[in-house]
């Protein structure tokens, strides 16, 4: 189980590595993305808190990176965090996120992005429900969910 100090050590010397890569040029990435998915995952947009519906969704299923289709999530550790954005006490696998430090808008986070295809997720805190204490606050457009 993750915990906020592999999270920082990850974002400060380094990911795991992925078990596959995607790249693809913008343009690219614009065939296959609507104009707000590409705007959220590849410019590294938020959406508006509580504009999906996502949030309040807890059947269960998996949840994948709306760019490349990998597993990210497991429905079994979503919450509800009340931010208005789908939120995730741990990704599937260690190596599915990749942490980057985020100093914008005078800020100090950690940015999640998809380890595969470097799709913007959402920002990882450490204000989570026990035992790790991680709150994964992601983007809903940046994840699709698919039954297990």
């Amino acid at each position: 189980m993750l915990n906020w100090l592999n999270v920082l050590k990850f974002a400060n010397s380094g990911n795991p590595a992925p078990d596959q890569r995607v790249e693809k040029s913008d343009e690219e990435w614009k065939k296959l993305l609507t104009e707000e998915e590409f705007r959220i995952t590849r410019l590294k947009g938020t959406e508006r808190a509580f504009s999906s519906e996502m949030c309040s969704l807890f059947e269960p299923g998996l949840y994948v990176c709306a760019c490349c289709g990998t597993v990210l999530f497991d429905s079994a550790e979503k919450f509800e965090s009340g931010t208005g954005w789908p939120s995730f006490t741990q990704p599937i696998h260690e190596n599915s996120i990749s942490y980057h430090k985020d100093q914008g808008f005078g800020m100090y986070r950690i940015e999640t992005l998809c380890n595969t295809c470097d799709a913007h997720l959402g920002h990882v805190f450490q204000d989570g429900p026990p035992p790790s204490g991680l709150r994964y606050c992601m983007n809903a457009l940046a994840l699709k969910k698919v039954t297990k």
